[in-house]
């Protein structure tokens, strides 16, 4: 099987790269200085307004908000790139002695690529840099990939069910912690921005998806692994440092 590769930063739409900066991700200071957009035009039809149906005042992100999600989405650009390189790596070996497990790996995959194209999206969108240690995570992720599938298919599994088991508590996390600014505003009788609740509903379906890889993980024998209990404990253990690193650098 050919070796699929995830598209990489780099290779974002233009029409992303220059998204407007007046985003919840601002500085404050630059919400000040956008150009105001044109009041004369023929041929721009008024604002469709019909999907809005708050009455609330949204209220903008603190600057630890901010902080917090620039380093919340950056991590998880990173863990989406290291899910892609991991199942691309796995599936050249995987498919090759097992091939009824073809159409799974490639299920697996697609989705992974799917939120590695939504994070790209943000973090372009929002002028987030990726994590420094972007090179050491690739050489990583592949690294994973190959050993585990080399180790056999079980192993392969118990690396997606530790994988995600920590990916799914790292999103829950996220979700716990948007959901408490969404009812901190609303004592107040506001809301947060309508991005920002967006982005919650996407980090719930990117959190279901990769639960469900857990699943099929277990599904097809992860816990059969040999020294499963040691495998597991050093991907788990891999991927918490790799978190804790990437938030910061």
């Amino acid at each position: 099987m050919a070796l699929l590769r995830p598209r990489s930063t780099s290779a974002l739409r233009p029409s992303a790269i220059r998204a407007p900066l007046l985003d919840f991700l601002a500085p404050s200071w630059a919400l000040h200085q956008q150009r105001a957009p044109l009041s004369h035009s023929a041929s721009r039809p008024a604002p469709d307004t019909s999907r809005s149906t708050s009455t609330k005042p949204s209220s903008p992100l603190t600057e630890s908000q901010k902080s917090y999600l620039n380093s919340a989405l950056r991590v998880n650009q990173a863990g989406e790139l290291a899910a892609t390189l991991i199942y691309s790596h796995q599936s050249t070996i995987i498919n090759r002695s097992h091939p009824h497990l073809r159409p799974l790996m490639q299920h697996m995959y697609d989705q992974e690529a799917g939120h590695l194209k939504t994070f790209n999206a943000l973090l372009a969108k929002h002028r987030i840099r990726p994590t420094a240690l972007t090179p050491l995570w690739t050489v990583a992720a592949s690294a994973l990939g190959w050993g585990t599938a080399l180790l056999g298919r079980e192993a392969a599994m118990a690396c997606t069910e530790a994988v995600e088991t920590e990916i799914g508590e790292h999103y829950n996390n996220q979700v716990r912690e948007l959901l408490a600014w969404t009812t901190e505003r609303k004592t107040r009788g506001e809301e947060l921005p309508e991005e920002v609740r967006a982005l919650v509903g996407e980090i719930r379906r990117i959190r279901d998806e990769e639960l469900e890889h857990l699943d099929h993980a277990v599904e097809n024998d992860a816990k059969e692994a040999e020294a499963y209990p040691v495998l597991s404990a050093v991907v788990r253990g891999g991927c918490k440092g790799a978190i804790w690193l990437t938030e910061r650098v």
